[in-house]
């Protein structure tokens, strides 16, 4: 009896989780990808977490005790990363920087996710009329600007005051709404193609509520690739917010610090030769996008079996075991 594999009963919940289970599948190339892409989200995620323990400075100090902060001073030791026009210190900026952004990333997505999955729900099950119109205001709401309608919510929501709330809650009112098509796009196609299932059927046949089938017998098997898009859907809901505040509809820098608001000031001291105000913020962004898209594609390859790459040494045990089930 071959040992080389295991039903996918005998493994823990652990393992079935969608990061480690991806992990597990992968090799190579894949893998080094896909643990290059969690090592930078992980950065990002700690760094979030942690910014007030690890930087120096508030997000909005331009002096402490001993004085006044130099304005445009070169790194040195005591302010590392340099500090801006304005005297606050990059490193400590640039830190805070990815609170605002992890904020936005869970409301956007969360909310878009939330009601995506809802209305797929419904949609997909129900069918009818619902189905139609829902359908159709999908379509039409990808023809949308997610930048342009985050430049609408934030005047909008914000009223002309860039707080913190204003500025998180703009950007992720308008990813939101850009974003909820696509979720529920694939949990509408996923339930209209379970609902014929054997299982579904037993359930309708016992007498079980059209909501009861819904959550407790479509709901878990229509949302497996939901995972991938929220990878996917973090680089753009990050991305919008520094569109925001690069093009100054973003979030003072006494609310809340912001990468996207930082290169926009910088852009005046990259032509007097002073790189560091605009390097690290810029940084930021590319390091943070590159993380989430690489851990994102790397689920979206180890999940189509026409993608995946198997390392010699599985392919071979793979093999072998086919071979030895064949030979019984």
């Amino acid at each position: 009896m071959s040992t080389a594999t295991l039903p996918a009963s005998n493994k823990s919940w652990l393992d079935r989780l969608p990061v480690i289970s991806h992990l597990r599948m992968s090799s190579g190339l894949q893998r080094g990808m896909l643990i290059a892409g969690l090592i930078l989200s992980g950065l990002f995620i700690i760094t979030a977490l942690f910014a007030p323990l690890i930087a120096p400075f508030d997000f909005a100090q331009s002096s402490d005790a001993s004085g006044d902060f130099p304005r445009q001073a070169a790194p040195d030791s005591k302010f590392i990363w340099g500090t801006t026009a304005t005297g606050y210190d990059v490193f400590s900026r640039t830190l805070f920087g990815a609170q605002t952004a992890i904020w936005v990333i869970l409301a956007a997505v969360v909310m878009s996710l939330f009601l995506g999955v809802l209305l797929g729900l419904v949609s997909g099950y129900l069918g009818g009329w619902f189905d139609r119109i829902a359908v159709v205001l999908s379509d039409a709401i990808y023809a949308f600007p997610s930048l342009l309608l985050a430049i609408v919510m934030s005047i909008v929501i914000s009223q002309g005051q860039s707080s913190l709330f204003g500025g998180v809650m703009a950007a992720a009112v308008s990813i939101t709404v850009v974003f909820i098509p696509q979720y529920f796009r694939v949990v509408r196609a996923e339930v209209m193609r379970l609902k014929a299932e054997p299982f579904v059927e037993s359930a309708q046949v016992i007498g079980a509520s059209p909501w009861r089938v819904m959550f407790a017998h479509l709901l878990r098997n229509a949302t497996r690739t939901l995972p991938l898009i929220f990878t996917l859907n973090a680089t753009e809901a990050l991305l919008t917010l520094a569109g925001l505040g690069f093009l100054g509809f973003g979030i003072e820098p006494t609310s809340a610090s912001e990468w996207g608001y930082d290169l926009n000031r910088a852009m005046s001291d990259a032509t007097s030769g002073i790189w560091w105000t605009g390097l690290f913020p810029g940084l930021a962004i590319v390091l943070t996008v590159m993380g989430l898209t690489l851990v994102g594609e790397s689920m979206n390859d180890l999940n189509d079996p026409r993608l995946r790459r198997f390392s010699r040494k599985k392919a071979k045990r793979i093999t072998q075991s086919g071979q030895v089930g064949a030979s019984k």
